[in-house]
């Protein structure tokens, strides 16, 4: 599975030149923790999110000395810039961490957790074509076991082993896959479940594989 295929396509964005308070009137009225900052051709620069505007808003609370004293005394001076932000330009946080809608959602789980974020702009030639959060991974997860069986056959048995989908033996039980038949080599008996433990929606892998061959075959002669 895709992150085409799970992420939000309907991404609320906002200019470059939008006001803190116009971004803080769309952060409160869409129930978002921030919101893309995109050029005009909707390439994406930046994001600024809740905290930015949190600062801000500490910063100009804080005592002298404090804070704002701190970060004007120029020992951060990107913090600095940020409360001193009166544009979405100025508070953004650029570049930011995105994803292809092409890769897996399993890379995309990983880069959020790497990353500690909750969520990912997806962008295409460098323009943000949608949004994919923690949310829809897990959403992605609950798939059902035809799905995933599906994809296994057509995307791991036949799209990576070149096997026809039906000589492998792919049942799924509540996200749990049982894989059996007669398969070509020890090596792809061995490596066939790790590739559909990265299935979406997989929850493990069962495996009665047996095989003709100990050593391994190349592709070209697997192809002929």
């Amino acid at each position: 599975m895709k992150v085409r295929d799970v992420m939000t396509s309907e991404v609320r964005t906002v200019d470059p030149d939008a006001t803190l308070k116009e971004v803080a009137l769309l952060i409160a009225e869409h129930g978002v923790s921030g919101l893309p900052v995109v050029s005009a051709d909707g390439a994406l620069l930046g994001i600024v999110s809740k905290t930015d505007i949190l600062l801000k808003e500490s910063a100009a609370t804080s005592e002298r000395g404090g804070l704002l004293g701190l970060l004007r005394g120029g020992n951060d001076p990107e913090l600095a810039l940020k409360v001193d932000a009166r544009t979405a330009r100025d508070a953004m946080t650029s570049p930011v961490i995105s994803i292809d809608p092409d890769r897996a959602v399993a890379v995309a789980a990983g880069m959020m957790l790497d990353a500690r974020v909750n969520r990912l702009p997806v962008v295409s030639d460098g323009v943000l074509v949608g949004i994919v959060s923690r949310s829809d991974l897990v959403r992605a997860f609950t798939r059902s076991d035809d799905a995933i069986a599906h994809e296994i056959g057509d995307e791991v048995v036949q799209g990576i082993f070149w096997l026809p989908p039906a000589s492998i033996g792919v049942a799924v039980k509540d996200g749990v896959v049982t894989l059996s038949g007669e398969i070509e080599t020890r090596t792809d008996a061995e490596m066939l479940p790790k590739f559909v433990r990265k299935v979406t929606g997989v929850v493990a892998v069962e495996s009665t594989l047996t095989w003709r061959f100990d050593g391994p075959i190349q592709f070209e002669q697997r192809r002929n």
